[in-house]
């Protein structure tokens, strides 16, 4: 029989011996994190799909603009935790998995491709399905190079500000 398995936080190297498991006192931090993040993030998706409804035919520009701006963010943030906030625990937990994962919606995505050829409109549904796809990596591409860029400016201004 196997034992189980201690449950282990994504950031922890699996390699190195002092920090393969989490422990559980360590592990409702994350978890409320997780959770006050995804509340903000669902509640801000739900208000921008009430903004913009689209009839069950139609292309849903809400859930469009949802994943790309949140492709878009989670591009900006991770390479802002990789290279400017290092060592900040909770970043991630929040920002990442909670606020962005609840915010982004893939399965709405494929709920409204098939929405949409149940109505009647294929044309829009292949469009949306492979529209989403083309914007929203280039999305996080953008957001990873725009990100990156921020270290090197805010050592220039560290730089000028040394030099007064």
């Amino acid at each position: 029989m196997h034992e189980p398995v201690a449950p282990v936080d994504p950031d922890v190297d699996a390699h190195v011996p002092g920090v393969r498991a989490e422990p559980q006192a360590r592990a409702w931090p994350v978890t409320a994190a997780v959770s006050a993040g995804g509340v903000l993030g669902a509640l801000t998706r739900y208000g921008i799909s009430t903004a913009l409804p689209h009839a069950p035919g139609g292309f849903p520009w809400s859930t469009f603009l949802i994943n790309v701006s949140g492709c878009l963010l989670i591009g900006v943030l991770m390479t802002l935790i990789d290279q400017v906030w290092t060592g900040r625990r909770l970043l991630r937990p929040f920002w990442g998995v909670g606020v962005l994962g609840g915010y982004t919606t893939f399965s709405t995505y494929i709920i409204d491709v098939h929405t949409a050829v149940r109505a009647g409109a294929p044309g829009v549904a292949v469009a949306y399905l492979a529209g989403t796809l083309v914007i929203a990596l280039p999305a996080v591409w953008a957001g990873v190079a725009v990100a990156g860029k921020v270290p090197a400016i805010a050592r220039r201004r560290n730089e000028r500000r040394r030099q007064r």
